[in-house]
């Protein structure tokens, strides 16, 4: 195919390098020239024939009014550190060891009113009556001495909180930035009449580039940078509270919300566990308020003749792009930063027009992890292709519309390598977008739902980039899912007692024991349990990893055990006998053993299951036949191209389809993609050296070559 060699490319340009912008401009085929915190636009740059993007932060340019209208700032709940009780009475000081650039104690009579006080041993909530606030301090009295007691109290959100991160990152000395409440009645007028003000003062900006909405993820910082990070949680609601939107909380919903329903004994309501109905029914009411107030922001954007963008990531909260409410704010494209290709799913997966990723690294001095990007010592061109690397496969299974970069440009000048690889990629990245625009890929006959808690609404995620969920098996199995050839789709355990099976081949439950994705009380249900049993007896496969369908009270720990053939002692089995088993390696999957951990407790529950691997003679990785289908487990699964490659074969023996079933490849190491259309098939080396390998076409097999990392158009056209 021929390379198209400009477009859908978005550059971040940065006035005092104007001629440096239109160079790389040029040199990376951009047509579209943006801002980024930090930077401006000349007019040299604006005049000169490329669309321009817009950044604003709704909520985070306005100190003057942050200054004149403290009520309007936004909240949270924050706990105390455990105080021990020596006597009858103590005193609690609310807000030792948090971050105070960060935090302010709100001890207004409203936020007063949400206080409240536990004694944590007995795990009981101490009266009003008995508890008293002044200066900072919470005194209780009626103590049971040796009891641990906690306060949980409002506080202001002083510094936001990206502005915060690149201040103590990237150095930066400007003011710090405060941000706004929308359900603030003068703060949201405000909003509302400085973006007008600004569209009409910006008739150059053709796309508002919205960074995002109204509430960032949470990201609570603390004072001493031995764990300065104390809490973050990329899908927590927690900055959003405030008491009017307790109080029309509990108008709406006819019941009132607490300070413990947040704070959650100091563990919060942390995305990975399973939600309480409170916490359900406050993302519901919050979603309806942001999508309610965003779709006024989009109509003043559209009135202006701009199109509004919104940036997935930092105060994105309420927004929830797999959700329901997300088409209806009216938002002409999305964007999405992206380390992973599972991220790249998730964007691809939005309903609006134009989807975007903006690549890493980002054109800062530093990473997020601390280590030199653009300085002295960073390799910015490696960093650049092992995100390529994991993006591309996603691509190849699921188009966007545009890529790009952000942050401060002329930090390339003395990394020429980087500029060049960011072309090369770029010119893939449109090839591949040509490939989608005339037809579909090829998918295996496999359709795969990945079951837990969230369903639809974590689809294709978890709660934060790779890099700060990698803990969890089952981002690993997102991140292998991406780029494989077959459907995927997100069902919530309520989905399946309510018909979601019925076009679903392999279910796919990993996690450990309570948490959000391996489902905890969910699996209470003996409707839930005798559905899924069902639909492996009649041919369906069930895949669990780590703890799948694991909680307590019952005859085995995983409710799935009976379909599994395997189970996991939690002490109450330690006299039992167990089944002496011998490995197979005579199935067609290749077994790729360090991803599957080494949990020590796992048992057989019949001899008729098949292990594929063991570690210390504890069963690691099983196949069991039950009725027409089969239950498959894995103590856990680390992604990489062998693991990923054990999947695929896992999922292909599943369904009783052959490895070398057609437009695959034989090497762990290169993947394919088949594009019908054009009769293309595409290959993608995922090693850093030469690669050769077996694709398996309706021709024969073919044998290639790839060079390092290398993508291969491949025409089978007669």
């Amino acid at each position: 195919m021929s390379t198209i060699s400009k477009g859908d490319f978005t550059l971040p340009g940065e006035a005092g390098y104007e001629q440096y912008t239109l160079e790389l401009a040029k040199k990376w085929g951009a047509d579209v020239i943006r801002d980024s915190d930090g930077t401006k636009l000349s007019d040299e740059i604006v005049d000169a024939g490329y669309r321009i993007y817009s950044t604003i932060c709704i909520i985070r340019q306005h100190n003057a009014f942050a200054a004149e209208h403290p009520d309007s700032q936004q909240q949270t709940f924050l706990m105390s550190k455990p105080v021990l009780a020596a006597g009858e009475s103590m005193t609690i000081p609310l807000m030792d060891g948090y971050f105070t650039e960060q935090f302010e104690l709100n001890d207004t009579a409203d936020a007063l009113r949400y206080y409240q006080v536990y004694d944590r041993t007995a795990n009981a909530e101490v009266p009003r009556a008995q508890w008293s606030y002044a200066d900072g301090k919470v005194t209780v009295t009626g103590c049971t001495p040796w009891h641990q007691y906690t306060a949980s109290f409002l506080c202001w959100r002083i510094w936001e909180e990206i502005n915060m991160y690149n201040h103590t990152t990237n150095h930066w000395t400007s003011e710090h930035l405060r941000q706004l409440d929308p359900r603030h009645p003068a703060a949201w007028a405000y909003l509302q009449q400085w973006l007008e003000d600004w569209c009409v003062q910006n008739p150059q900006t053709n796309v508002v580039r919205l960074t995002s909405l109204f509430y960032n993820f949470v990201w609570i910082w603390g004072s001493d940078p031995r764990n300065q990070n104390l809490f973050t949680d990329w899908a927590s609601y927690d900055f959003t509270v405030s008491p009017a939107a307790l109080d029309a909380f509990k108008k709406q919903y006819g019941y009132a919300l607490t300070a413990e329903d947040f704070v959650n004994g100091g563990k919060h309501q942390v995305t990975h566990m399973p939600p309480t109905k409170a916490k359900r029914d406050y993302m519901d009411f919050m979603q309806a308020f942001v999508a309610e107030k965003a779709k006024v922001l989009v109509d003043i954007i559209h009135k202006h003749g701009k199109q509004a963008y919104v940036f997935y990531d930092d105060s994105w909260v309420g927004m929830e792009p797999c959700g329901e409410r997300f088409q209806s704010v009216g938002f002409d494209g999305l964007i999405k930063c992206v380390f992973s290709g599972f991220e790249c799913r998730l964007c691809a997966y939005a309903k609006v027009p134009v989807h975007e990723l903006r690549f890493h690294p980002y054109l800062f001095p530093v990473g997020l992890n601390g280590t030199p990007t653009f300085s002295e010592g960073g390799t910015p061109e490696k960093d650049a292709v092992r995100y390529w690397r994991s993006v591309r496969r996603a691509l190849l299974r699921q188009p966007v519309e545009r890529i790009g970069l952000g942050g401060y440009l002329h930090l390339t000048q003395n990394f020429p390598a980087f500029n060049d690889a960011i072309a090369d990629i770029a010119d893939e990245f449109r090839t591949i977008k040509q490939l989608h625009k005339n037809g579909a890929p090829y998918v295996l006959p496999i359709r795969v739902a990945v079951l837990h808690t969230w369903g639809k609404l974590r689809s294709w995620t978890l709660s934060g980039h790779f890099h700060e969920t990698d803990k969890h098996a089952l981002i690993h199995i997102n991140e292998a899912l991406a780029g494989l050839p077959v459907d995927v789709k997100f069902i919530s355990f309520e989905d399946v007692k309510n018909g979601a099976l019925k076009d679903v081949d392999v279910v796919i439950n990993a996690g450990r024991m309570g948490d959000a994705w391996s489902g905890g009380k969910a699996w209470e249900s003996e409707e839930l349990v005798s559905e899924l049993t069902r639909f492996v007896y009649e041919g369906g496969a069930f895949i669990g990893v780590g703890e799948p369908s694991a909680t307590p009270g019952y005859d085995r720990l995983f409710r799935m055990a009976h379909v599994l053939g395997m189970d996991e002692d939690d002490g109450s089995r330690v006299c039992h006998g167990r089944w002496a088993f011998e490995v197979e390696r005579d199935l067609p999957i290749t077994v790729e053993e360090s991803s599957l951990g080494n949990l020590p407790h796992l048992y057989l529950t019949d001899g008729n299951t098949h292990v594929l691997c063991a570690k210390n003679g504890v069963p690691q990785m099983t196949v069991h036949d039950f009725g027409k289908g089969k239950g498959i487990y894995m103590s856990h699964f680390h992604v990489n191209p062998a693991s990923t490659r054990m999947l695929l074969e896992t999922l292909l023996y599943a369904c009783n389809l052959p490895v070398n079933s057609a437009w695959l490849s034989d090497h762990a190491l290169v993947e394919t993609a088949y594009y019908p259309a054009d009769r293309m098939l595409v290959a993608i080396n995922n090693a850093e050296e030469e690669t050769t390998a077996v694709l398996y076409t309706d021709q024969g097999d073919k044998t290639v070559t790839l060079k390092p990392l290398e993508t291969k158009m491949i025409s089978l056209k007669d």
